[in-house]
């Protein structure tokens, strides 16, 4: 059977390996299992959108408010913008979908850092689009406007904090880039992580209304996978111009959605105590990570999420590593794949990262 030719270049994504693989796999049992390969946020989701979910739970029948009314009015108020300034998705990954085959075909370009969420490149590639990449793997706007001004590109990705990296851009020096850059090229601000990032560093702060009004040819995405602990219910948004929202409206489905989805949102939204108690640990138990690699003589990216990258340089293969760690109940992630020798690690809880450290010692004697 024929297929569409483009999709011969488009690699599949991989997802971190799940726990009930590695209890196939390797025998263990799940409770010994600490999945650090996602970016999920280990203390669960808050009580409120739990109790919700449990009290909503008998309409899963019915489907959801394809308006999406309250969730979008939550959302304007928390960001001061309208509600017509903002699409729901199914994770900020489909509003990405929307956003390439929006403005994408074969003959366009997509600029992206080296090391990037490989998202980016899979739907430019299912278009059929010319793929850049500058050479460094952190984000180098030194290198995204040299290789603007040289190509030119019809979608700019900038992951801020970077997704695996786990490295974010000042705020000032995206703004002056983004003034170099054509009103007719999508700038697309994937701020996955911004909640972590704004809460180490106000500089590294994105504000969506702020961005959208000053260049109306951004836009900005959000989502509930990570701070808000709902990977699981896969809800993520886009906030931008009408023009660009009204666009992307034509790529969505209706009901993208679930009922539970758009509920526990909605209600997630309304305990910011527990989010902002959430990435405070997260930073806490972040400076054990960093203290264990300046001990073990190797580098680690400072993060601005709730990931932290360790690089082991000459002294360890990042892929062994792994390997041996997954095979003790311990999963993480690997970026061989991503030409970089290291492993990108969720930060867990306090017990599961004393686990690890434990684990890991163990792993790097036997790898001597």
């Amino acid at each position: 059977m024929n297929f569409n030719k483009v999709l011969d270049n488009v690699t599949i994504y991989e997802a971190g390996k799940p726990i009930e693989l590695v209890v196939r796999e390797y025998g263990i049992d799940p409770k010994d299992i600490i999945k650090l390969a996602s970016n999920e946020n280990p203390y669960g989701t808050s009580p409120k959108v739990t109790s919700k979910i449990k009290d909503i739970a008998e309409n899963m029948f019915v489907y959801p408010d394809d308006s999406m009314y309250e969730l979008k009015e939550s959302l304007a108020n928390k960001f001061d913008v309208e509600a017509s300034n903002i699409i729901v998705g199914s994770g900020s990954d489909q509003i990405l979908e929307f956003c390439v085959h929006a403005k994408c075909d074969s003959n366009s370009k997509v600029l992206m850092s080296k090391t990037t969420f490989a998202m980016y490149e899979i739907y430019g590639r299912q278009t059929g689009s010319k793929i850049l990449k500058t050479k460094d793997n952190e984000h180098n706007l030194e290198q995204f406007s040299s290789m603007y001004k040289e190509h030119g590109a019809d979608i700019i990705f900038l992951c801020l904090p970077n997704n695996p990296l786990g490295e974010c851009l000042d705020r000032d020096d995206v703004y002056a880039f983004l003034e170099t850059i054509d009103k007719d090229t999508l700038v697309v601000i994937d701020g996955a992580y911004q909640e972590y990032a704004s809460f180490k560093d106000e500089k590294k702060r994105i504000n969506p209304k702020e961005l959208i009004s000053l260049f109306p040819n951004c836009i900005y995405l959000g989502t509930f996978s990570k701070a808000y602990a709902l990977g699981g219910m896969r809800v993520g948004y886009g906030i931008a111009q009408e023009n660009i929202i009204n666009t992307l409206y034509k790529l969505r489905a209706p009901f993208n959605i679930t009922t539970l989805t758009l509920a526990a949102a909605i209600e997630a939204l309304k305990d910011e105590e527990f989010v902002s108690d959430c990435i405070t640990k997260n930073f806490e138990e972040m400076k054990r990570y960093e203290k264990y690699a300046n001990k073990k003589g190797f580098d680690y990216i400072d993060s601005y999420t709730n990931f932290i990258t360790l690089k082991f340089g000459d002294l360890y293969s990042s892929k062994e590593v792994a390997q041996n760690l997954l095979e003790r109940g311990v999963i993480v992630r690997d970026l061989t794949g991503y030409g970089v020798n290291a492993i990108r690690i969720t930060i867990g809880s306090n017990d599961q990262n004393t686990r690890v450290f434990k684990v890991l010692d163990d792993v790097l004697e036997k790898l001597k």
